[in-house]
């Protein structure tokens, strides 16, 4: 067999209970062979060879819920002090400012810098207020298109700043649906109707039969949370499966039975929670001099209740976060530090956070390394998951629709 791509000695994720490093044959953009020791005629000719050296190989990573519309723009809007509060106030007063090939250039850069750290497939909310119409959208759909060879890049579309009672909110959104936005999704709790605003989601979502992505239950007290009514649309509507809520912070103030409740009935109805501990971890707590609670949901906990559960960055470098590299490895490290969660199961449940639960979320079905699969793989300078997010191990090399899309070189010790 003759292939255009082989990986040798690669240690591969999900391959069953044997870890021991096979080589991958890729042909095109499909992976047509693994083996130990490939061989066969033409086997090397005219073929690029990456040596994995027995280290971990997995799919792509998934960035389950970022911002690239308005990340990196600390340079005219910087966030607020220790106390301050004001971080959308922030931001919106500079989203006048985008321009489509503003948005495209920040988000590009972002984009770039997730993709050297292994991210494969994302979700990008963006948003439609007024203050910044459809240039954002516009800007995002030609990235879509432009990195197309390295990403599969999902738009979710959705008001930030209130949408009941801003009627152009509205036709935004209906023209960026009408447009290729794959995905509807909100910010309910800065509107003034919150209950409007997701019963306008599913009804969109409905008709232009997309999934949904909500920001959702910021805040620590849990006295009214939305989740219940997006819990009840997604059972009514038959949208299980088609739904994911992010942030979630209020769900970390539940006492253990309240949010075993709750992941019961998230995994019995097919809604999923996207976890965002750096922005969470950023924002929770300012009312606090001391004791400052955290603010990030246990997604660990939530699995352990059934419910389907993410880690994704959510704000780079703007107001919201101002810190922030697009390491999905780092924010699993993150969450695991800050979830206390630190056995070989608990860190290989959080890898599973950052691939094959997202992949769930995102509906991608061909999320594996098999034969007759896409050939999209990276490797890690790790031998098992735990030890990738016990390190925030670096990704090495990257393959995306068969044909290698980053390296990075590995550090050496220059000794005397």
């Amino acid at each position: 067999m003759t292939f255009d791509l082989i990986i040798r000695e690669a240690r591969i994720y999900g391959g069953g209970e044997d870890t021991s490093p096979l080589d991958i044959g890729i042909t095109g953009d499909r992976i047509t062979a693994i083996e130990p020791a490939l061989a066969g005629s033409g086997t090397d000719a005219g073929a690029e060879v990456i040596d994995a050296g027995g280290r971990l190989t997995t799919p792509g990573l998934i960035e389950s819920h970022i911002h690239l519309d308005k990340s990196r723009i600390l340079d005219r809007c910087s966030a607020s002090e220790r106390e301050g509060r004001d971080h959308m106030q922030r931001v919106s007063a500079v989203k006048q400012s985008f321009t489509v090939e503003d948005v495209h250039a920040r988000a590009k850069t972002t984009l770039e810098q997730c993709l050297t750290h292994g991210t494969m497939h994302m979700r990008t909310h963006v948003e439609l207020d007024p203050n910044v119409g459809l240039r954002g959208f516009e800007a995002i759909k030609g990235l879509a298109s432009d990195y197309r060879w390295a990403i599969d890049l999902d738009i979710c579309v959705f008001a930030q700043e209130g949408w009941s009672a801003v009627p152009e909110v509205d036709a935004n959104i209906v023209a960026a649906l009408e447009n290729g936005a794959t995905v509807i999704g909100g910010a309910p709790g800065y509107d003034v109707d919150s209950a409007w605003q997701i019963d306008r989601i599913f009804e969109l979502a409905r008709e232009y039969d997309v999934d949904v992505d909500i920001h959702l239950d910021s805040g620590l007290a849990t006295d009214a949370m939305d989740i219940h009514q997006v819990l009840d649309l997604t059972e009514k509507f038959g949208w299980g499966g088609r739904v994911a809520v992010g942030h979630g912070t209020k769900y970390s103030s539940l006492r253990p039975g309240d949010l075993a409740a709750l992941g019961r009935r998230m995994a019995d109805v097919g809604v999923a929670l996207t976890v965002l501990p750096a922005t969470d971890l950023f924002l929770m707590g300012r009312e606090h001099d001391h004791a400052v609670p955290r603010g990030v949901t246990d997604a660990c906990a939530m699995i352990g209740h059934g419910a389907n559960c993410c880690l994704s960055s959510n704000n780079i470098l703007n107001p919201f976060t101002p810190l922030g590299d697009g390491s999905l490895m780092r924010m699993v490290n993150l969450h695991a530090n800050v979830a206390q969660r630190g056995t070989e199961a608990d860190l290989i449940q959080c890898f599973e956070m950052l691939s094959s639960r997202p992949a769930a979320l995102l509906g991608r079905e061909d999320y594996a390394l098999r034969v007759g699969g896409k050939a999209d793989l990276v490797i890690w300078d790790a031998e098992t998951p735990a030890e990738a997010v016990a390190t925030v191990a670096p990704a090495l090399f990257g393959v995306k629709r068969g044909r290698r899309s980053f390296t990075r070189e590995i550090p050496v010790l220059h000794r005397p």
